[in-house]
């Protein structure tokens, strides 16, 4: 996957891109949206497994990866606009979106607000558990998820907060937080695929479960043996999931 530089506003934001599989089938392209702190990297062992079907991009939302940094931290509703207009800087009408943990609230967002820009989503461990909408509770819940993933992941994530700086990380949790995806949920025109891992402390199975019936034409799939960051460590299956449901009538 090759990496491509945009001017969205005052900002470049950047994306791994590999659209060569679009123009041998014209397969509608999918987008993947990565987590809180992390960046495009932690997303493509599922993005090249997707790049051989489909055209794929994986943008650095703002402030994070290699896509500059705003002055300011941004919200929900701003990194879905920044999304949108990233989309329109990049020649894409409307896609497919694959998002992880943090991310699926900004597509989510996107989804209520701007629906002509999404075909289907796919919600992979969809924070935020509005039963445990407390920062302390949260933190803890990442530490006991950080030994059910795969070392390579941890030492992405700690290179990617790092560069982010931590207070970045830290002050983009408080705005997740302060998001109510589960009042937006009902909103959602698309259809929905939600997946869970059956180790992720992160998004209990009852939060899931109360979440994806909140969505009109949503389902749910868990991955019994995947913790949190299912597109990292289980990217074969998933994949298989996505094609799959993306091919649906």
């Amino acid at each position: 996957m090759k990496s491509v530089f945009v001017r969205v506003g005052d900002l470049r934001m950047h994306a791994r891109v590999a659209e060569e599989a679009e123009e041998a089938t014209g397969a509608l392209p999918v987008i993947l949206v990565h987590g809180l702190g992390v960046s495009s990297v932690y997303m493509l062992p599922t993005a090249r497994l997707l790049a051989k079907h489909r055209a794929v991009y994986a943008p650095d939302l703002p402030g994070f990866g290699r896509s500059e940094k705003p002055r300011r931290v941004m919200d929900v509703h701003e990194l879905a606009d920044a999304l949108s207009a990233w989309m329109d800087a990049m020649n894409l009408s409307h896609a497919a979106f694959v998002a992880n943990s943090f991310g699926c609230q900004v597509v989510l967002d996107l989804a209520v607000r701007h629906p002509e820009r999404i075909a289907r989503l796919v919600l992979i461990a969809p924070t935020i558990d509005r039963h445990a909408r407390v920062m302390r509770k949260q933190i803890v819940r990442l530490f006991l998820a950080a030994p059910r993933e795969p070392v390579s992941l941890l030492l992405i994530a700690t290179f990617d907060y790092l560069r982010a700086y931590p207070a970045r990380v830290v002050r983009t949790l408080s705005r997740a937080l302060a998001d109510r995806p589960e009042e937006k949920s009902s909103r959602v025109t698309m259809p929905a695929l939600v997946v869970r891992g059956g180790r992720d402390p992160i998004v209990p199975q009852r939060w899931t479960e109360e979440f994806a019936s909140g969505l009109p034409d949503g389902r749910l799939i868990v991955f019994p043996r995947a913790a949190h960051a299912i597109n990292y460590s289980h990217p074969e299956e998933l994949t298989g999931a996505i094609l799959g449901f993306l091919s649906e009538r």
